[in-house]
């Protein structure tokens, strides 16, 4: 049996470093797969006229710390949209193309 922490109990303060030379990867796509014990992302770009597009990154996670990332993105989704207005996501039936790739998106009618 797992004994969790007492809520008394101090958290736990981790250094991160990150290398200089790190480069971001840029990612406008998703694949997302799961067992009872992981959740996998598969990171890509897609891009307009080409057929294909290639995984740049997967990252693999417990279900766990795929909620936990959830609530991480949704609470810093909610502090840019109050400093930068609200984003706003293409309607349903639109094609993928201009989901990704029509910039600026264009508001909902009466916002």
């Amino acid at each position: 049996m797992t004994q969790r922490p007492s809520p008394s109990s101090k958290p736990r303060q981790v250094k991160i470093e990150v290398p200089p030379d790190l480069e971001g990867t840029y990612a406008n796509f998703v694949m997302i797969a799961h067992s009872p014990s992981e959740i996998v992302l598969d990171f890509a770009r897609v891009m307009p006229g080409l057929p294909k597009a290639r995984v740049h990154a997967r990252i693999i996670m417990t279900p766990l710390n795929a909620k936990l990332l959830l609530r991480a993105l949704n609470e810093n989704l909610a502090r840019y949209e109050a400093q930068f207005g609200e984003i706003y996501i293409p309607e349903a039936g639109a094609a993928l193309a201009d989901q990704l790739f029509n910039f600026p998106p264009t508001p909902p009618e009466g916002s």
